[in-house]
């Protein structure tokens, strides 16, 4: 079974951003509880809110605003923005000292979903692979399950043993990596895509 490069190399962006954040998931409120003034349970719960606020609320207006422009390097560069403003997450984390620090990370966390989930999935579905979309999709699911389950089972011995910065450093690492994948899909890409177009493009295909 071939795959494209596209597909190929979005799969493995995804395998290690979430793998980065899948690291330091599983201490994510111990650290909060422990290390951040006034930090509690709620904080942890108005976190994951603000994240959720941002990312639900911004998503459909600049999916539109994408799709002003029916090619796929707008696609790109939001994508490519919004994956590197979510690599950023996890070194704020260790400058983060007030409940107030969380709450601003993780509004930046849901602003720089909203700029890269859209593009993600239009790349992703116009290059998927004729007759392979269902294998293809899985792909994608498998490698964020596999990422998270290794680096989740991980995280929690990395940060007893080494600490909170340790782990915020390594999953920010990672997800730099993934972010970095992204930009080797350029060439791939297509200036303009006929409207309800869904075809994969062989590799270097201009």
């Amino acid at each position: 079974m071939k795959i494209n490069h596209v597909v190929k190399t979005l799969v493995l962006s995804d395998f290690f951003i979430n793998a980065g954040f899948s690291i330091f998931a599983p201490v994510f409120a111990i650290f909060v509880t422990k290390q951040i003034e006034g930090g509690t349970l709620a904080v942890v719960g108005f976190a994951a809110a603000i994240f959720q606020i941002f990312k639900s609320g911004l998503q459909i207006p600049i999916a539109k605003y994408l799709d002003k422009n029916h090619g796929e390097y707008d696609d790109f560069y939001s994508m490519v923005l919004g994956t590197f403003l979510i690599a950023l997450v996890p070194f704020l984390y260790l400058f983060a000292t007030k409940a107030s620090h969380i709450y601003m990370i993780q509004a930046l966390y849901g602003i720089g979903a909203s700029f890269a989930i859209p593009p993600w999935y239009a790349i992703f579905t116009r290059h998927v692979d004729k007759m392979q979309e269902n294998v293809e999709w899985s792909l994608d699911s498998i490698a964020i399950g596999i990422g998270a389950a290794a680096s989740a089972a991980m995280g929690g011995l990395l940060a007893e043993k080494f600490g909170f910065q340790f782990v915020f450093l390594l999953g920010g690492m990672f997800a730099v990596f993934g972010a970095v994948q992204q930009i080797k899909i350029f060439r791939d890409l297509r200036g303009k895509v006929s409207r309800g177009t869904v075809r994969p493009l062989p590799d270097g295909a201009k």
